[in-house]
């Protein structure tokens, strides 16, 4: 969104500095990191692992309009641009997001509202897994008929989601907002910034349960998105996972099911040889045929999620197969990769979760072997799993053995594996030589940075 820097200092209670030989002009869009700053951006100097006042010379080198700090003068001496001086950065992209928010209304400074009634086409997405494939699918269905924007990556934070509603254009029809949480009133902070007016709950499952808590409280923590909802509004729930069907008696908006027993769900679903699902989508808009284009039959259900956001705002049901039929737009999730003369490897190193795992491992499952290869799950740790660990490790190891794929174990000895390494550069040295029968499944939790062992795996000549 387009702000005159002046205008924006004033609407954030911000001390405009103008320094070099540049004034208060206008910045469009943010960055919070200076290696990614595009021209006229607004860079935000938040200070965490690495204090980013010390980049605002290297984001104004970049191009950027101004930047947002919370002190009068830099390490070196005068701000070489304009600078919104603020107490807190991060209470500031708060106010920002909710400026640009209302700009998409057409009731704020900047964005174009839709008839006057403004953007009715917010939608809010979280659950425990599914977030980020769901939300890359649903903005594939939405834009085959609206200007579309999405959260990059899984930005679904107190900083995501400024980013996502900063830097979306004017003339934005649609906007899909993926919403993470670390605790209860997380999400609630996140509706006060993005006021979703359709909101989606995927699943709810026992992860991250060392910060979040039980499932119980999980499922509260992820209610506050419906909680949220305008009546005129839409709750789309799904139907099989029980926390989640329960969130309907907690809104005031209309719901819609998905899933088995729900209103849009799936008949006859099949994987292909890429283990991309072929199904027919049933609703009330009438039955169509889907091909997607995420691999895993677990994605199904997302795709679901997706079909149905998709059908309410008025998709045509072809539109709504096309857009599930791309890929998404997300890296290392269910991604195939095929080695010349080696084996086949699925990378999902993204993230993992015990659902996420069980969905992993039935895939690599799946795959059809021409010959008698070997399966092979690199895994690395599931973070966050609290006291539940050590078990959730073993479940997952005792059906890796049912599904009969061996475990190497990155960095990790909850598995029970004899088969481990010390990290991801180890990788492909203990795995040797591996032909094209073979597949490999890599996973893991961000800290197991298992991305690089997939690189290396595939990388050619190796």
């Amino acid at each position: 969104m387009e702000f005159e820097a002046r205008d924006l200092a004033q609407r954030l209670g911000a001390t405009l500095l103008s320094g070099g030989d540049a004034g208060g002009g206008a910045v469009d869009g943010l960055a919070i990191d200076s290696r990614l700053v595009r021209p006229g951006q607004l860079f935000a100097a938040l200070s965490a692992e690495r204090d980013g006042h010390d980049f605002v010379a290297s984001a104004f080198a970049s191009g950027a309009a101004a930047a947002l700090v919370e002190r009068e003068s830099g390490p070196d001496g005068p701000w070489p641009g304009p600078v919104l001086v603020v107490p807190s950065v991060r209470d500031a992209l708060a106010a920002l997001a909710r400026l640009a928010r209302a700009g998409l209304d057409g009731t704020g400074p900047a964005g174009v509202g839709l008839a006057g009634t403004g953007l009715a086409r917010v939608v809010g997405v979280t659950g425990s897994v599914g977030k980020t494939t769901t939300k890359d699918l649903l903005a594939n269905v939405l834009a085959r008929r609206f200007a579309t924007v999405a959260s990059e990556k899984s930005f679904n934070n107190e900083l995501g989601v400024p980013l996502t509603l900063a830097n979306a254009p004017a003339g934005t029809e649609a906007a899909v907002i993926e919403m993470g949480a670390r605790g209860a009133g997380h999400i609630r902070f996140l509706c006060e910034m993005a006021r979703p007016t359709i909101g989606v709950v995927t699943v709810v499952e026992g992860v991250h349960t060392e910060v979040m808590g039980p499932i119980d409280q999980i499922a509260r923590a992820k209610r506050e998105l419906v909680e949220h909802l305008p009546a005129d509004g839409l709750a789309v729930l799904n139907a099989v996972d029980p926390n989640v069907a329960a969130m309907a008696a907690h809104t005031v908006a209309p719901v819609l099911s998905f899933g088995t027993g729900g209103e849009v769900h799936a008949e006859a679903v099949e994987l292909d040889d890429e283990l991309r699902a072929r199904f027919t989508l049933r609703s009330s808009w009438g039955p169509t045929e889907v091909h997607l284009g995420v691999r895993g039959a677990h994605n199904v259900t997302n795709a679901l999620a997706a079909a149905a956001v998709g059908l309410w705002l008025g998709v045509d049901p072809r539109e709504v197969a096309a857009g599930l039929a791309e890929a998404p737009a997300s890296p290392w999730r269910m991604e195939l990769l095929r080695v010349p003369g080696g084996p086949t490897v699925l990378n999902d190193a993204y993230n993992a979760g015990p659902a996420s795992m069980a969905a992993a491992l039935a895939a690599v499952a799946a795959l059809p072997a021409p010959g008698a290869g070997r399966r092979i799950a690199v895994l690395g740790l599931m973070a966050e799993l609290g006291d539940e660990g050590p078990a959730e490790h073993r479940r997952i190891a005792e059906l890796a053995d049912e599904l009969g794929v061996e475990v190497l174990a990155v960095g990790c000895g909850l598995y029970g594996s004899p088969w481990t390494v010390d990290s991801a550069d180890d990788v492909v040295g203990a795995l040797g030589k591996l032909g094209p029968d073979d597949v490999v499944l890599i996973k893991g939790s961000r800290v197991a940075g298992l991305e690089r062992a997939a690189e290396a795996l595939t990388r050619p000549g190796r």
